[in-house]
This record gives C-alpha cells, sequence and structure tokens, in this order.
C-alpha cells in the first residue's frame, strides 16, 4: 500500500467514529438528564419505606384505613420531606424517569408530552438526524470503495471530492437538528404537562456524542477537500508538462533543399559538363539535339 492509500485509510477512522457517535446518539435516550420532584406515594403497601408519606389512621377507625371519606389520617412528613427527587432521562424517542426503591424505570414516548404545535419541528430534527447518518454512511462507502479498489479508468478524484461534500452536508444538517432539538426540549420544559416538568436538567452524554460526530464530520470534509485540492494541481501540473514537451518535439524546422543536396554529396556541375555528358550517352542514330531543364 502506497503513501496515498494509507493516507485515505486512515481518514477512513474517523468517518467511522462520526459514524457510530450520530447513531448511538440517535438511538439513545440521554441527550438531556436531570432531576423531577414528585410527591411521595403513601406508605400503603410498603410498610416502613424511605420513599413514601408515612400516616396513622384513626383509632376510630379500628387500626384500617377505608375508603370512607370520613377516615383519618396523621400524617408526619411535613414541607419538603413530602417530595422526592427521581432522576430522569431524555432523547429523541422516548423519556425515562427512576422508578421508587430501586424499581424499573418508567419510559414514555418523548412526542406524547411535547407540545402539540412543536411536533413537527420533533419529526424534523428525527429526520435531520437519520439523514446525517446516511450521508456518514454513504461517505464511508466511497472512501472504503477508494482504498480498495484501484481501477485505472475511474476518475477517483471526483470520488474524494464527493466525499468532502458529503461529510460537511452531513455536519450542517446534524448541527441544525441538534439545534432544533433542543430548542424543542427547552419549549416542552416550560409548556409541558406538569407531572412531567423537571426540575433541574442538564445535557447528557448522547447529545454531546451529537456534537462530537459534527466536528469529526467538519474536520474529515476539510482534510478531503484539501487533499482533493493538491491532488488536482498536481494531475494539472503533470498534464501541463506533457503538452510542453509534445509541442517542444513538433517545433523543430525542417532541413532546407540546399541542405539535403549538401548531406547527399552531389556538387553542381557547369552547364557544359552536363551537356556533353548527357549527349555522350545518346544511342547511335538518334537526334543530337538534348534539352535540359
Amino acid at each position: 500500500m502506497d503513501r496515498t492509500r494509507q493516507q485515505q485509510a486512515l481518514l477512513l477512522l474517523p468517518i467511522c467514529l462520526a459514524f457510530a457517535f450520530s447513531l448511538t446518539a440517535v438511538v439513545s435516550s440521554h441527550w438531556c438528564e436531570g432531576i423531577r420532584r414528585v410527591v411521595k406515594p403513601l406508605c400503603q403497601d410498603q410498610p416502613g419505606g424511605q420513599h413514601c408519606i408515612h400516616f396513622k389512621p384513626d383509632n376510630s377507625s379500628n387500626g384500617r384505613m377505608d375508603n370512607d371519606s370520613q377516615a383519618v389520617l396523621y400524617i408526619w412528613e411535613l414541607g419538603d420531606d413530602k417530595f422526592v427527587q427521581r432522576g430522569f432521562h431524555v432523547g429523541l424517542w422516548q423519556s425515562c424517569e427512576e422508578g421508587l426503591n430501586g424499581e424499573d424505570e418508567k419510559c414514555r414516548s418523548f412526542q406524547s408530552v411535547v407540545p402539540a404545535e412543536e411536533q413537527g419541528v420533533l419529526w424534523l430534527s428525527i429526520g435531520g438526524e437519520v439523514l446525517d447518518i446516511v450521508l456518514i454512511l454513504t461517505s464511508a462507502i466511497l472512501l472504503g470503495s477508494r482504498v480498495s479498489c484501484r481501477s485505472p479508468g475511474f476518475d477517483w478524484l471526483r470520488v474524494d471530492a464527493l466525499v468532502a461534500i458529503f461529510m460537511v452536508l452531513a455536519g450542517l444538517l446534524g448541527m441544525v437538528a441538534h439545534m432544533m432539538y433542543t430548542t424543542i426540549f427547552q419549549i416542552t420544559v416550560n409548556l409541558g404537562p406538569e407531572d412531567w416538568k423537571p426540575q433541574t436538567w442538564d445535557y447528557g452524554w448522547s447529545y454531546r456524542l451529537a456534537w462530537g460526530s459534527f466536528a469529526l464530520c467538519l474536520a474529515v470534509s476539510v482534510t478531503a477537500m484539501s487533499r482533493f485540492t493538491a491532488a488536482r494541481l498536481e494531475f494539472t501540473e503533470k498534464q501541463r508538462a506533457q503538452n510542453g514537451s509534445q509541442h517542444s518535439q513538433q517545433s523543430f524546422p525542417e532541413p532546407e533543399a540546399s541542405e539535403s543536396v549538401w548531406k547527399t554529396g552531389a556538387a553542381p556541375r557547369p552547364a557544359g559538363q552536363a551537356f556533353r555528358n548527357a549527349s555522350g550517352h545518346l544511342p547511335s542514330g538518334a537526334p543530337g539535339k538534348v534539352s535540359i531543364c
């Protein structure tokens, strides 16, 4: 493998890394992470639990809690003690929340909590992320064929140009999709349902992976374009050098007639001598008049 193919193989590594980052970010649900403040449930099924509200029934209810509205409950938790903090994380597809006492996470569709007027923007963001992945995958396939195949009749410089264009388009689409999702999430935090609104939140590792893919796309695009420009200039200079050498070979002057005569060794003779020689070789009986041109 020559030096050029080694450089192209090294350029294939960040493209595959950008593809892995984008795909992982899209399928995961850790774009945003935070804490929700929810009211503790009553300790009916979990006596002595730490994440529920402890109560004591009235003595008149015979030690049992009935569904009668006249039953009196003595709740010991007051103020902030009535609330518990639950961690949550949100992605493009779903929103998950921690369960109490080590229970499994409870997840629901993120689209169900987004305001109705913003759901179209959410689908545009998802479409941009998917198209970003498709462009990165196409670039990886093109560059992989560039490294593995060596067809002399094919213009591989166009492949390098396509890789640069696809990668910069993928980076720009990813950037727009990330910003759209950020705007939608902030709107949902302010206008979403009360049973979903977080108390505090921040961006998660999926969001950072998505922006890492954006940075890799731009870096690969700049590198591929610079190499394409350098290879194109080198190819143009070689063509100019070949055309100049062919033109110089065809521009030599042809030898004149006098020079060809002297090269053959034939020297001009006087007219009389030529006439005598010509007449001396005439056959017998032929007329003696000879015309010499």
